[in-house]
């Protein structure tokens, strides 16, 4: 080989090698190379995360023998306990308390109660009333916005799979209208996809002839326990395909959602972490109470049914956005 041949391979191979290290460096660039992107970042390896992730990648894959057509993706969350902070007391509980001082109500008179006291408002009065409330409200423990204290792995969780063409739902015991004020930004869920526990209403006109709604001491749904399946069925019309929950109150819809053909997906929340929430059961001896209940009973038949019991202690990095 002459010497300006050699000279030439030499620069030849000198220039690839510039050209390799300048390549690799853009790749480590922002944006430069695709890197996967974690959709569930504040879950912790496990049989929870890893649920989720099989679910949604074999429902939404068309080559999957388990793929769902995209009209069918239907996931249906509770909302107290399930997606925001229910102890020490309801928060809706506690927004009728502060109108009827001296009550304390349960689950099941909460609605009855707020027909009561609320009989005659107006329904864009009302809204206006939980707004405010909202706006002003703070948790007893955390001192925050009861908006602020959603649990981060729940929003995750709802975010990727309308990602990935899930429409998804609130199914609540507590109050259908008093959800629909927050739960467009707060969870992204239009009121429309709001179910809840709804009392009646009646169409009339104001003193300038304008037609508006008046709150009716009446209930119509009791959208808790079996009231649940009854309430998607009557608002949606389609069994879930996915539902998640964290109490007896959930149990009807959970057993709705799995009882169906094809591919299902049931949760439950379970609250054992009383340093970065609450710990309640009474579940695997957990304390008892009376505001979201898991019941032994309950963990036995998910057990048995092959539902996934979400642990807050081991399951999530973190529980608020607000967290480290």
């Amino acid at each position: 080989m002459t010497l300006s041949r050699r000279r030439r391979w030499f620069l030849l191979l000198l220039a690839g090698l510039v050209a390799a290290t300048l390549l690799a460096g853009v790749a480590g660039w922002p944006g430069a190379a695709a890197r996967p992107v974690d959709p569930l970042p504040s879950w912790n390896p496990g049989p929870a995360r890893d649920g989720i992730l099989s679910f949604v990648r074999q429902t939404t894959d068309p080559a999957s023998p388990r793929f769902v057509p995209p009209g069918e993706r239907i996931a249906t969350f509770d909302q107290d306990g399930t997606l925001w902070v229910e102890q020490p007391v309801y928060p809706q509980v506690r927004y009728i308390l502060e109108r009827v001082p001296g009550v304390v109500p349960s689950r099941a008179e909460l609605e009855t109660l707020a027909a009561t006291v609320l009989a005659g408002m107006p329904m864009e009065t009302f809204h206006a009333d939980v707004r405010r409330w909202l706006d002003t409200a703070r948790h007893p423990r955390w001192r925050r916005p009861y908006t602020e204290l959603t649990f981060q792995p729940m929003q995750e969780l709802l975010g990727y799979l309308r990602a990935s063409g899930y429409k998804t739902y609130i199914v609540t015991g507590g109050g259908q209208e008093f959800v629909r004020v927050y739960a467009e930004r707060t969870y992204g869920i239009p009121p429309e996809q709001v179910i809840g526990t709804a009392g009646a209403t009646r169409y009339g006109y104001d003193s300038a002839g304008r037609p508006f709604l008046t709150k009716e001491p009446r209930l119509l749904l009791n959208d808790n326990d079996a009231g649940k399946p009854e309430g998607i069925q009557l608002m949606i019309g389609r069994r879930p395909t996915a539902a998640f929950g964290n109490s007896t109150g959930d149990r009807q819809m959970l057993e709705f959602t799995s009882s169906g053909d094809g591919p299902r997906l049931a949760m439950l929340v379970l609250h054992d972490d009383a340093r970065r929430e609450y710990a309640y059961g009474p579940a695997l001896g957990l304390p008892d109470t009376r505001v979201g209940p898991f019941t032994q009973g309950l963990y036995d038949e998910a057990r048995q049914q092959g539902w996934t019991v979400i642990s807050m202690k081991n399951d999530w990095k973190r529980i608020f956005s607000f967290e480290p």
